[in-house]
């Protein structure tokens, strides 16, 4: 099963990481997806590992964002895509079975795309504000369009600027789970807030695995 909230954490620094997700982890998180844009790539296996040792204390679980490599390494729950990164299907050969891979799609061609190439949820967004000129907020009638639009049982689960306030009306639109990371970051009571809209409870989806 795959959770329903996942907390992204953007950080300039090894330090501020390690303090987002302890935070993170301490107050419910069920899924923790590490960013590693913004680090020096020598420290990004350091910081992925010393990452992991926090996660596997409060059985988070762990998805290292684009470096595949480094998943497979620190033996992480799996790998998160952007569209410019690895293709699924090379990712997939170089990680563990039990690892999954989630992947970013902005329409619904490119989630039919991405079905084709074995992931186990699909990013969907922006819901709202986009940082590309090239891609569109899809709001509330853009999930709509693409989740009714798609014959899938794969998880679509949303990101961009979600707030607890959109939370109900984006799960009427098919979308399962949502994806955080500044409003998190900002205030990490609101994870309790995202689970209980969310209807997860970390204690019950903690006891399932990645199949």
């Amino acid at each position: 099963m795959i959770p329903k909230l996942h907390y992204t954490s953007q950080a300039n620094s090894t330090a501020a990481h390690l303090e987002n997700i302890q935070k993170a982890c301490g107050s419910g998180a069920e899924l923790v997806r590490l960013d590693l844009e913004h680090i020096d790539v020598e420290e990004h296996l350091r910081l992925a590992q010393e990452v992991i040792k926090i996660t596997a204390h409060f059985q988070t679980r762990l998805i290292i964002k684009s470096h595949y490599k480094i998943a497979h390494e620190i033996k992480a729950d799996g790998i998160y895509l952007e569209n410019t990164d690895t293709c699924p299907t090379v990712a997939r050969v170089h990680l563990y079975p039990w690892q999954t891979i989630g992947a970013t799609a902005h329409t619904l061609q490119e989630c039919e795309t991405l079905l084709t190439k074995e992931v186990d949820y699909i990013g969907l967004g922006p819901f709202k504000t986009s940082q590309n000129a090239e891609t569109k907020a899809l709001g509330i009638d853009g999930y709509t369009t693409i989740s009714e639009g798609l014959d899938t049982e794969t998880p679509l689960i949303g990101f961009g600027d979600i707030t607890p306030e959109d939370v109900k009306d984006i799960l009427k639109t098919g979308v399962s789970g949502i994806a955080v990371a500044d409003a998190i970051t900002q205030n990490f009571d609101l994870i309790k807030t995202f689970n209980q809209l969310l209807g997860a409870s970390s204690t019950d989806e903690m006891r399932h695995t990645f199949k």
